[in-house]
């Protein structure tokens, strides 16, 4: 008798052959090596859940993430065109409001495009859930595609609302010169800043590590790159520190497709050529986070 503790072994399934009608064993197919993809091509379906997650996220919280902004940089350009506005104070050929109106829109859609984007890596590293983000069929670059595009997303969000918020104050005129000026700097501003909330999300280990990097990065390259004056009202050595800062060029650009003016350069040749600038840069940073993520550094230990 044949011992009912022997384990039955698989037989591999037979095809006919077309000639004899013999039966022919099929070729025998092992898994692939360890560590080869099975899945090829791009996720679309799981590049899509990940971003619908990641808005559904923020939209949850609403009236944190999208409309508490626009109440804020409202407040900002209330206490500095009061401020600094009066007796028809003019720069750039425009009033203070109007002037200063545009680098505050791009400035909202900047911070909380890095704040959506850091808080997604971080919170789940802290919490433990960060595996819901590594252990899905998604490639390194899908995973970053999806976190960043919500980011944007909620930029997008926050821009619109600041924009609607500062349509209703008394002496902003929000008429749009130049579109691409305001479509490319502000989208180049958001993707910078998503990019670096994801680096800063994979290198903190704490909630604390982050508020730093607001705090002392974020924060005061954003409000020293020109959003309420016009560099040439600095000395020369500052100028030149200004000219350092990428932060200067996305609100100074953003600015220019409002006022048809802007303190980059003269004409528009300078202001296309630090959009180029840009885009640049933001592919440069884009490979820099990728490989970050791929390394697995402070997030597969």
């Amino acid at each position: 008798m044949v011992d009912q503790s022997e384990k039955t072994i698989a037989i591999e399934p037979v095809r006919a052959d077309a000639g004899t009608g013999a039966a022919v064993e099929r070729p025998n197919r092992p898994f692939p090596p360890r560590g080869e993809p099975v899945i090829t091509g791009i996720n679309g379906i799981g590049l899509w859940s990940l971003y619908l997650k990641e808005v559904r996220r923020f939209l949850k919280v609403q009236t944190q993430t999208v409309w508490a902004p626009a109440v804020t940089t409202l407040l900002f350009l209330v206490i500095f065109s009061v401020a600094l506005g009066r007796s028809g104070r003019e720069v750039l050929g425009v009033p203070f409001a109007s002037f200063v109106a545009p680098g505050l829109i791009v400035m909202g859609m900047m911070q909380n495009a890095f704040a959506n984007s850091s808080f997604s890596f971080l919170s789940g590293k802290i919490q433990g859930t960060i595996i819901d983000l590594l252990m899905p069929p998604l490639s390194n670059g899908e995973l970053m595609a999806g976190i960043v595009g919500a980011a944007i997303t909620r930029a997008m969000m926050v821009g619109c609302a600041v924009s609607l918020a500062m349509a209703f104050y008394p002496g902003v005129d929000l008429s749009v010169e130049h579109g691409w000026a305001v479509i490319w700097f502000g989208l180049m501003g958001a993707v910078m800043l998503a990019l670096g909330g994801l680096l800063a999300s994979i290198w903190a280990e704490k909630f604390d590590h982050n508020a730093a990097v607001t705090n002392f990065v974020v924060a005061p390259l954003s409000l020293l790159s020109g959003t309420f004056y016009v560099i040439d009202n600095l000395a020369p050595a500052f100028q030149a520190i200004s000219r350092f800062n990428p932060f200067f060029y996305v609100i100074s650009g953003f600015r220019y497709g409002f006022l048809g003016e802007s303190d980059i350069g003269d004409g528009s040749t300078a202001v296309v050529q630090a959009a180029a600038g840009l885009g640049v840069f933001n592919l440069v940073l884009a490979i820099v986070a990728y490989r970050v993520l791929q390394s697995g550094w402070k997030i597969k230990q």
